[in-house]
Order: C-alpha cells, then sequence, then structure tokens
C-alpha cells in the first residue's frame, strides 16, 4: 500500500512537472528570423528599440481588446462597436496569431490562448463544427451560423504556431486541431473546381457567389504551412491558381498602381472587380478595407519563403505608393480606385491601409528609406483613435516588421 502512495505521488510530480514544462513556449518573443535574403527591417533604428515598440504596443492591445465576460474560461476579441457585435471570427484570428507570436515576453499567453481557444470551440458553425460562426452579439451568442473564411484560416494557423510553442500532449491537441480545422477549411472553403477561396461555408456550389472571392483572403504563406500540416498537394494549386488570378488583375485593371479590388466575380470564366455595393459597399471593386490587406498578405509569402511572383506583385504596389504619396506616408489615403486615385472623402489615417504599405515595402532595399518613414509614422499613432480592425492589423504587421514573424514549418 505504502509503495503504491508513493507511486501514486511520483506521478503527480511527473503530471504537474509536465504541466509547467508544457507551459513554457519554446519559440519566445523576441525571436529575430532570419527572413529571405534581401529582405530588410526598418534600420535607423536598434533591434532592441524595434522589439521595444512591439512590447509596449502589445501590452496596450491586449488590455483593450483581450474580453473575459463570456462562460467558462473563453476569452475573445473584441470587436469595439458597441450595439453591433461582441466579437467577429476575424478578431479571433488575429488574437489568437498575435498571442501565440508574443508568448515568452506575455508569461500568460498559454492561458490567454487557450480561453481564446474555447471561445472558438464554443461557436461553431451550423455546417462544420471545427469552423467558426462568423459574429456573435453582446450576450455571447452567435449572430450568424456561417463562417468566415479569413477568420478560419488565421485560426487554423494560430493552431500550429501554438503546437510549436507548446506542444499538442496537454490539454488541448492543437496539432489534430489544426488538422481538422484545415481539412475543413479545403472542403467547405475553397471551390474544388477553380482553387480560389471561397466567402464562407454557407456559400455552396448553386451560390450565384461560388465563383467569387474577397482579395484579402489569398493567404499563401498559410497555405504553403497547410500543406505541410496535412501532406495535401491541393494547397499548391491554390498558391498557383490565385497568383495567376492577382497576376491578370493587375496587368488587366491596375497596370500602373498595381491594386487588387476587395472582391473579384465570375473566375470560373472571366475574373472582374465585383460590382457596386456587390457585399459591403459602394467600393467593393476597388481597393478599400479587405484589399488594404493585400501588400501585408502576399509579402509575407516572398518575407518567409521567397516566391517571386509574391515580390512581383507587390513591387508594382510598392513602386506607385511611394511615387503617389511623394514619399510621404502622410499622404496615405484610405482608399483607391484600381487606377491608384483617392476615393473621394476618404483623405485620412488609417492604419490597417498604412501597416500593411510598411511590410510590403520591405521585400526589396529600394525601399529602405519609405519603410523607415512609414514605420516611424505607424508609431505616432495611439491606439484611441483608431478601432480593433487598424489596432489589430498594427499589431501583426509591427510583430513581422520587427523581424519577429515565423512560420510553424520553418
Amino acid at each position: 500500500m505504502l509503495r503504491y502512495k508513493k507511486l501514486i505521488t511520483i506521478i503527480g510530480l511527473l503530471t504537474f512537472s509536465s504541466s509547467l514544462f508544457s507551459q513554457n513556449p519554446k519559440r519566445s518573443f523576441p525571436q529575430h528570423v532570419r527572413y529571405f535574403d534581401g529582405v530588410i527591417k526598418p534600420n535607423h533604428v536598434s533591434q532592441k528599440e524595434l522589439d521595444n515598440s512591439v512590447r509596449s504596443f502589445y501590452i496596450l492591445w491586449k488590455a483593450r481588446y483581450i474580453n473575459t465576460n463570456c462562460n467558462n474560461g473563453q476569452y475573445y476579441v473584441w470587436f469595439e462597436k458597441p450595439g453591433q457585435k461582441q466579437s467577429v471570427s476575424e478578431g479571433q484570428g488575429y488574437g489568437m496569431m498575435i498571442v501565440a507570436l508574443m508568448a515568452g515576453y506575455d508569461k500568460k499567453a498559454k492561458a490567454t490562448y487557450d480561453g481564446l481557444f474555447k471561445y472558438y470551440k464554443a461557436h461553431p458553425s451550423k455546417r462544420d463544427p471545427h469552423l467558426m460562426a462568423w459574429a456573435q452579439n453582446n450576450n455571447c451568442k452567435d449572430i450568424s451560423g456561417s463562417s468566415a473564411t479569413d477568420g478560419d484560416m488565421d485560426i487554423a494557423y494560430s493552431l500550429l504556431l501554438a503546437d510549436k510553442q507548446w506542444g499538442s500532449k496537454g490539454d488541448i491537441n492543437y496539432h489534430d486541431e489544426a488538422r481538422q480545422m484545415i481539412a475543413s477549411i479545403m472542403k467547405q472553403e475553397i471551390n474544388p473546381k477553380t482553387f480560389s477561396v471561397i466567402l464562407s461555408n454557407s456559400v455552396e456550389y448553386d451560390s450565384r457567389d461560388y465563383f467569387d472571392t474577397r482579395s484579402s483572403d489569398f493567404m499563401p504563406a498559410h497555405f504553403r504551412e497547410f500543406k505541410t500540416a496535412s501532406n495535401n498537394a491541393g494547397w499548391d494549386k491554390v498558391v498557383d491558381r490565385n497568383y495567376t488570378l492577382f497576376q491578370f488583375l493587375q496587368h488587366k485593371y491596375s497596370p500602373d498602381a498595381g491594386l487588387i479590388p476587395d472582391f473579384i466575380q465570375h473566375i470560373n470564366k472571366k475574373p472582374v472587380p465585383a460590382r457596386a455595393h456587390y457585399l459591403e459597399s459602394p467600393y467593393d471593386g476597388y481597393y478599400n478595407y479587405n484589399a488594404c490587406r493585400v501588400p501585408w498578405r502576399i509579402a509575407t509569402d516572398y518575407i518567409l519563403y521567397g516566391d517571386k511572383r509574391s515580390k512581383a506583385v507587390v513591387d508594382k504596389i510598392n513602386t506607385w505608393i511611394r511615387t503617389t504619396t511623394n514619399g510621404n506616408p502622410d499622404n496615405i489615403s484610405a482608399g483607391y480606385t484600381l487606377q491608384g486615385n483617392d476615393l473621394k472623402g476618404r483623405y485620412f489615417e488609417a492604419l490597417s491601409f498604412i501597416a500593411p504599405f510598411a511590410v510590403s515595402a520591405m521585400v526589396d532595399q529600394k525601399n529602405q528609406v519609405w519603410l523607415n518613414h512609414v514605420w516611424d509614422y505607424l508609431l505616432k499613432f495611439d491606439m484611441d483613435g483608431f478601432d480593433y480592425y487598424d489596432n489589430s492589423i498594427k499589431m501583426i504587421n509591427m510583430i513581422i516588421l520587427s523581424g519577429n514573424y515565423w512560420a510553424p514549418g520553418k
């Protein structure tokens, strides 16, 4: 009996030690990642200053946006617009990536991440429990049972990050959760005929939107990791087909500015920028509040993997934005036509437009002076002047710009 009790004690101690060990991240912030050859960072300040700027903004971001007023230890990223929504899956994805990347500096990152994970699991889409319902109200109830593809893809990517940070032998098997989610994304949110990204899992094969896409849902760096995790070569087709689509759109509709519209229709026939009021606004066929993320999403593929198609797409955008602003980031507008003209009445600061232009500048040394200016410009704005969307994009992009963004498989 005594030997039995001693054995139980030893097992308990080992379990406790294993639990403590699992809390320790394997890739603590800062990481100072070796990006692809030729990729630049702001070079007018030290690495320590870059890291400290990220730390300082993260403290503010987390305090403002990570909320805990739902049940059972669930955390969510606050949408910040009273009377509309409490949270959206897009924000949940941003938050889960940010917290996983800031682990180590943030000693409570794992507990926070797991709370964000629990909220995602508590709000499954109606068609597939591995995908997240798009939005919740102020009572933590789903507004819609449909998914939003961009949120699902960021959540899946964050699970791969979490697996590399903390391993998958604890209470949550991050790797298995990621694999199940990636499989569902491929099945319900990727068009099997065109390999374009579908807007939501509510868009089925007989829908009029089945051959349409949101440009900012093309995340080639994510898709490379999805292929590795799932061993599904279909992700290569998603990358290749969408690069071809973007190249066509630049050549046909934005040869000077290289801009991509928010939404694209009729991909199976002749792709065109979406009509006005297609889904969100009269600017759905312009470079607006969805497409503003394209320079960041595309450039990341070159920053991490060196895909020349990525650089070709953002090189056009970089040349145009430097020229149209005369090298002054204060001249960046919140929206453009595909010809590169400011949208009327939209000349004001929006971090969701500014920060991605900084990330895209990282692909070539000729953008160094511009990159330095945009970094300084980003830092001058405090959090209170902007909403969750602007501040969360700024947060993720600052991690990239400081050299601290890493891929799970690298």
